[in-house]
C-alpha cells in the first residue's frame, strides 16, 4: 500500500481506502459479517481510512466500523458525514444545534471520543454561502468533538465555494474515468490550499468494474435501479450520471488498457492515483475479495501517456456530452 497526505490534517492515508456506503445498504443485499470481514481484509492489506455517513443504514455502517476499531490495534481514520438526515433537507436546517446533534450521534455509533474527519453530506448550495455553518464546525473542532472537517460535494462549483473557508481540510467529490471535470477545475486549487481530495464513486457504481453487462440484475432496493434518473438523490451519484448503455460501451473500449491479470476496476483506480491532488480513492466493498481486489490497484505501475490519452479520448467522445456540463 502507498500513503498520501490528506491535505493539512497531518494524516497519511492509504491511497486506496474503503467506502462503506454499500455496507449500510442501498446496494442490494448486505451481510454484516461479510462486511466486517471485508474491512478486516482491507486493514490487513494496509488500508487505514474508512469513509462512511450517518445515513448509511441509519447508522448501521458506523456501528459496523465501531466493531472494527475495537478489534484492530492499528490507527484507522474514520471519515463520516452529516446532514442528509435532515427532513426536509434544506439549507436553513444546517444549524449549530442540528450539526452538534449529528456529531454526538456519530460519536455514539462509532464509540469514539472525536471524529477524525466530519464532512457535510452534499448540502444544498446555499449552505456554502452561510459562514455561520462553518463557524459552527470550527467550534466543534475547538470543543474536541471533531478533529478536522470537510465537505462532500456534487459539483465542482460547490467544491470551489467550500474551499473559500480556511477550516475546510478536505473535499470529497466524484472522480473517475467518467468524471474528468474535478481535475480541471478543483485539483489545482486543492493543491495550492493543501486541501485533501477523497475520490468517491471511483468505479462509477460498478460500470468501471469491467464485469457489468446489459443482463446484469440489480436488487429492487439498489440505487442503481431506483435512482437512475435522480429519483432519490442527485443523479450523478448513480453511474456517475452516465446512461447505463453508454457506460457499458465506454467500459468495453477501456478494457483494452487492462494488463494481463488485472481487472478493469484496478486500472480505473490506478488511473485516479495518477493525479497528485488525490489523497485517496474510496471504492466500496462488501466482501473480503472485493476489498483485496481494490487495494491491489495501488501496486499497479503508472499508466502510460498513451493509456492516459486513450482514457481522455473515450471520455471526450462518449461521456463528456452527458456529464461535463452538469457536475
Amino acid at each position: 500500500m502507498h500513503y498520501r497526505e490528506l491535505g493539512k490534517t497531518g494524516y497519511r492515508v492509504s491511497a486506496i481506502s474503503v467506502g462503506a456506503w454499500a455496507m449500510g445498504g442501498s446496494w442490494g443485499r448486505v451481510d454484516d459479517d461479510q462486511s466486517l470481514a471485508a474491512l478486516h481484509r482491507a486493514v490487513d492489506l494496509g488500508v487505514n481510512l474508512v469513509d462512511t455517513a450517518d445515513v448509511y443504514g441509519e447508522g448501521r455502517s458506523e456501528r459496523l466500523i465501531a466493531r472494527l476499531l475495537k478489534e484492530r490495534p492499528e490507527r484507522i481514520y474514520v471519515a463520516t458525514k452529516a446532514g442528509r438526515r435532515l427532513d426536509p433537507h434544506v439549507a436553513s436546517a444546517y444549524t449549530r444545534e442540528n450539526l452538534t446533534a449529528f456529531v454526538e450521534r456519530s460519536l455514539r455509533n462509532l464509540d469514539i471520543e472525536a471524529l477524525d474527519l466530519l464532512q457535510l453530506h452534499c448540502p444544498p448550495r446555499a449552505v456554502y454561502d452561510d459562514p455561520p455553518v462553518f463557524a459552527a464546525l470550527d467550534d466543534l473542532v475547538r470543543d474536541g468533538k471533531v478533529r478536522h472537517y470537510g465537505v462532500s460535494v456534487e459539483t465542482t462549483e460547490e467544491a470551489l465555494a467550500a474551499m473559500r473557508y480556511p477550516g475546510v481540510a478536505s473535499i470529497q467529490i466524484i472522480f473517475n474515468m467518467f468524471r474528468f471535470k474535478p481535475a480541471e477545475e478543483v485539483f489545482p486549487q486543492a493543491l495550492e490550499k493543501r486541501i485533501g481530495i477523497l475520490a468517491r464513486v471511483p468505479l462509477a457504481s460498478g460500470l468501471l468494474s469491467g464485469k457489468m453487462t446489459r443482463e446484469r440484475h440489480f436488487d429492487p432496493d439498489d440505487h442503481r435501479v431506483t435512482n437512475r434518473h435522480g429519483e432519490q438523490f442527485d443523479r450523478g451519484e448513480t453511474f456517475s450520471g452516465v446512461d447505463f448503455e453508454t457506460g457499458l460501451q465506454a467500459a468495453e473500449e477501456l478494457k483494452r488498457l487492462v494488463p494481463p491479470g488485472a481487472p478493469l476496476a484496478q486500472v480505473a483506480l490506478r488511473w485516479i492515483l495518477m493525479f497528485d491532488a488525490v489523497s485517496c480513492a474510496i471504492p466500496g466493498a462488501k466482501t473480503p475479495d472485493q476489498a483485496e481486489q481494490n487495494t491491489r490497484a495501488a501496486d499497479l505501475p503508472p499508466l502510460s501517456e498513451a493509456d492516459m490519452r486513450t482514457v481522455q479520448e473515450v471520455y471526450d467522445r462518449l461521456i463528456r456530452p452527458q456529464v461535463h456540463h452538469r457536475w
